[in-house]
């Protein structure tokens, strides 16, 4: 076959697929519709960057002016909202198990007085950590009136005892810190995880698209008919299937980078260039993962099984939920079998950091190892498509 020739075969295969595609409503529902229904779901999710106004209860047993201010202090955070305050812990324990608050926070009785006198009070504070998140941020809040509340005190005590200011906030405070967050200085949880779930779901679907489109020529008995589409050569016949997705997958990927880099003012601090490649990669990356899928396990209910269950895997051993390197040794080895890995670690030098392109291109050369996957198993794949009989 002349290069000619493999290109109008390549193309014929193509103009099939594509109208398969067009004929079929779980493509669009994949390729399309559930893509588009993720980006809009999380970035409206995660509008405000973190979660504000966590409600919490506070039992103030000692109700004097100092606990009072304590309070509107804590209500001043933005992630806190005081919205009751409880007469007992008890009443405020039901609240929170009946998941009406998220956290609690104890004022003992005589707190001004023995705070003043030297008797060291305990404040005491209680989150629901079967919420993450909001217990996290609930527990910041928290700790940190406590610790400033601890130096009002001792403040306003070394002032009655004759220091000065100066004095006082040397013994309170020997160590000043100054606190600079780099990529992410709003501390935006729209920034740094829609950044990786919303590529996650575009890897996702693109496994279960090849694979099911791969599957449904063995179940339905149309392999043979789409291999001489392709002139009986396996490469011609896989070129031609997956360049119409690869079309449309890309762009829908150019589509989230134009919604979160453009749109929403993500930090893009390489420019778009690196991004764009990033993306396109993952597409073909994932594409070539779901082919070397569906020829380990020609069928099409355990093909998809297997695209399913890696899709999901990659949220959890990528590293942006729980860093890589503190799992086990085995799981940070395995984690490299995910393209999405490689994205994530690309868009944390590119786009949050700005570093020179030099430093990613062993991730951009890994995405692109992906491309060798189906030259291993494309004779255990002919062979299924021509000899493998389907068994319901």
């Amino acid at each position: 076959m002349t290069f000619r020739e493999g290109l109008h075969t390549i193309r014929t295969v193509a103009k099939r697929e594509f109208i398969r595609l067009a004929n079929g409503r779980i493509y669009l529902f994949c390729m399309l519709g559930a893509p588009i229904v993720a980006l809009v779901f999380f970035l409206s999710l995660m509008y405000e960057g973190l979660p504000t106004s966590i409600p919490v209860a506070i039992v103030d047993e000692d109700n004097s002016a100092t606990s009072r201010n304590l309070v509107r202090q804590l209500d001043a955070f933005q992630q806190t909202e005081v919205i009751m305050r409880t007469a007992s812990f008890t009443e405020a324990r039901q609240q929170m198990q009946m998941g009406n608050v998220y956290g609690i926070y104890f004022i003992p009785k005589d707190f001004a007085v023995d705070a003043t006198s030297g008797k060291q009070p305990m404040l005491s504070f209680y989150t629901n950590g079967a919420y993450l998140i909001a217990a996290s941020l609930l527990f910041r809040d928290m700790k940190t009136m406590s610790v400033l509340a601890g130096a009002s005190v001792g403040l306003q005590t070394g002032l009655a005892q004759g220091y000065t200011t100066d004095q006082i906030m040397a013994q309170l405070q020997p160590i000043t810190i100054d606190e600079h967050n780099i990529g992410n200085p709003w501390l935006s949880y729209s920034i740094y995880l829609n950044n990786i779930i919303i590529p996650g779901v575009l890897q996702l679907m693109i496994f279960l698209v090849t694979v099911f489109s791969i599957g449904t020529e063995i179940k339905y008995s149309t392999s043979r008919e789409w291999l001489r589409t392709g002139g009986n050569s396996i490469t011609a016949s896989l070129l031609g299937k997956i360049l119409p997705q690869t079309l449309i997958f890309t762009l829908v990927g150019f589509l989230y980078c134009a919604i979160l880099y453009g749109y929403n003012s993500f930090p893009l601090n390489s420019g778009w260039g690196p991004m764009l490649l990033a993306i396109f990669l993952l597409v073909v990356a994932s594409q070539c993962m779901g082919i070397f899928m569906i020829s380990l396990l020609p069928t099409l209910r355990l093909g998809l099984s297997f695209a399913s269950l890696f899709g999901m895997l990659a949220f959890s051993i990528v590293g942006f939920s729980f860093p890589l390197l503190g799992m086990d040794p085995t799981l940070q080895a395995l984690a490299n079998l995910f393209p999405l890995r490689h994205y994530f670690l690309i868009y944390i030098d590119q786009a949050l950091n700005g570093r020179a392109l030099y430093y990613s291109w062993t991730q951009y050369v890994s995405l692109m190892a992906f491309l060798l996957l189906p030259l291993l198993v494309a004779r255990n794949l002919k062979n299924a498509l021509l000899y493998f009989k389907y068994i319901p």
